[in-house]
């Protein structure tokens, strides 16, 4: 491992000469493409360095613990304790970074939250958890941008669909496919019990036009008048718009722009991306079942993820990961959980290869 990444250190840093060439920037074709492998090397790169500092730091701590006086040799015990736990965490995402990657990976996501079983509660949940997602991609510099929402009758939300705008944001997102069950004491509940709920995640790659040819004649479009909670209506003009891809019946709704080209422009994207996936899928099987696994949105029967609020607890039942720090996780803090569960797949991965 470690030759490689001198190796990714060294073209990373020939990269930069590069690119600081007049003759490159000159090239545009040529800039655009170092551009890109610069990009894809530096987080690489910067958890190498970082790893090699810690590692010089956890040498002389750990040199400073044989010391004579015992007060300094406490201290470095300690400073050793916590620089070792830290290369060992940076040692295991850098692993992650070393598999190769997907090219579909590299894509935008498409996200989808639905409340599932748990009534109000779930629904309460899933607007919590599509905030936390929105949080998560601030934190990554992407972009979430709307696509269709079903507001729930008391808040939160039945269902949402997504559009994650970022390079690897799915890559990054697709492990989070399947249900997520919430264990809390609901707003409603007099008596203090805990309630269970599950919301379904599931994570799609954004489809490009060039990826799969949808003919027209395959689409029924519906239009109809937009509605909000309870049924009402809230728009005068037939600008909702429903599609129908008939050959496998899919079935993609959009109401919340009121120009009916925008909500088709919607639902057409979130269409192309269900058929892109649906070809995915069938490719993963003829492959093998472990690919299908690493691509795919996963068994959304299949229970990913517990977040149990009486405890301030979240565990990932994939990685046997359990933090007790459910507060933070809900803020989009979910780099650590990731890292876990993507660490656990490329091993079962590399073990069936």
């Amino acid at each position: 491992m470690f030759d490689r990444l001198k190796a990714i250190e060294e073209r990373f840093d020939e990269l930069e000469q590069l690119l600081a060439s007049p003759e490159v920037v000159q090239d545009r074709a040529r800039y655009t493409d170092l551009s890109r492998e610069h990009a894809e090397l530096r987080e690489l790169v910067e958890l190498s360095r970082q790893r090699s500092s810690a590692a010089v730091e956890l040498e002389e701590a750990q040199a400073l613990a044989g010391d004579a006086d015992a007060d300094l040799a406490a201290m470095a015990g300690e400073e050793g304790a916590r620089l070792g736990a830290l290369v060992e965490d940076i040692e295991a995402r850098i692993k992650v970074l070393l598999v190769p990657s997907d090219p579909v990976d590299r894509r935008n996501a498409v996200l989808e939250v639905r409340a599932g079983t748990g009534g109000d509660e779930a629904a309460l949940f899933a607007g919590e958890l599509l905030r936390m997602y929105a949080r998560y991609a601030e934190r990554r510099g992407w972009k979430v941008e709307q696509l269709s929402a079903n507001a729930g009758s008391k808040g939160g939300i039945k269902e949402a669909v997504v559009n994650v705008l970022g390079r690897d944001a799915y890559g990054y997102l697709r492990r989070e496919a399947g249900v997520h069950r919430v264990q809390r004491v609901p707003e409603t509940e007099s008596q203090g019990r805990i309630h269970t709920s599950a919301v379904t995640v599931a994570v799609l790659p954004e489809a490009e036009p060039l990826d799969l040819k949808v003919a027209d004649n395959d689409i029924r479009v519906d239009v109809y008048r937009s509605s909000g909670p309870g049924g009402q209506s809230v728009n005068t003009t037939d600008s909702a718009v429903r599609l129908t891809h008939e050959p496998t019946g899919l079935v993609v709704t959009c109401q919340d722009e009121k120009s009916q080209h925008k909500n088709k422009a919607k639902a057409m994207k979130v269409l192309r991306s269900r058929l892109f996936e649906l070809e995915q899928e069938r490719q993963d099987v003829e492959r093998s079942e472990a690919r299908r696994a690493q691509v795919g949105t996963g068994e959304r029967s299949e229970k990913v993820r517990t977040y149990n609020f009486p405890q301030n607890r979240v565990t990932d039942h994939r990685a046997s990961v359990t933090l007790h720090k459910l507060e933070q996780v809900m803020e989009g803090d979910l780099g650590p959980l990731l890292d876990a569960v993507s660490s656990q797949m490329a091993a079962k991965d590399g073990g069936a290869a």
